[in-house]
């Protein structure tokens, strides 16, 4: 498992002791707004669990963030576990505590995670997708340098019809050197 290092973060595998902090953040009703809903500690736990697990299997995943207090959070690489007109694909995504917002670290860390899937697993692209009003992360997509094309924007197909997150936009950003898409055995499978 390869951990990354930015000029102020630490992306590294899951520890125990990030066990507490990440279900706290899970459970902050502001830091889920975003989301179907927050996330009980059986539920946060088994995402560390799951997370573990792919990061010691493949090298990459959805890497822990340390900032110099300590674990805030995570970023990294996925494999959306649906079907849409975008997938199989890569997506770039982060979650970090409340405490770590308007500092930069979701694009810094984002930024190192991007490198690597074009530089390391020789991805052709990667996507990033957020329901229509969540404004931070699509900020954090725009100074990726991700471009939005309104006619990629989707139903999430694991919401149900009139549930208010359902529209998401998707951002996507090409490899500067070309790779190849990602279709490997876990595509649509985490």
């Amino acid at each position: 498992m390869t951990d990354l290092r930015t000029l102020r973060l630490l992306l590294r595998q899951w520890r125990d002791e990030d066990r507490e902090p990440f279900a706290g953040l899970n459970a902050d009703p502001e830091v889920m707004r975003w989301f179907p809903a927050p996330l009980t500690r059986a539920q946060s736990d088994a995402f560390v669990d799951q997370q573990q697990e792919l990061l010691a299997e493949r090298g990459w995943g959805l890497w822990a963030v340390e900032a110099e207090g300590g674990f805030i959070g995570f970023v990294g690489l996925a494999v959306p576990r649906f079907e849409a007109h975008f997938t199989p694909a890569v997506e770039v995504g982060w979650r970090l505590a409340r405490g770590a917002w308007g500092r930069g670290y979701a694009t810094e860390a984002a930024r190192a995670v991007v490198s690597f899937g074009f530089g390391e697993i020789t991805l052709d692209e990667i996507v990033s997708f957020t329901t229509v009003g969540n404004d931070r992360s699509r900020r954090v997509m725009e100074r990726l340098g991700m471009s939005h094309d309104p006619a990629d924007d989707f139903d999430h197909p694991l919401l149900s019809d009139g549930h208010p997150m359902r529209r998401h936009v998707l951002y996507r950003l090409r490899s500067p050197s070309g790779g190849a898409t990602y279709t490997g055995p876990d595509a649509g499978n985490t």
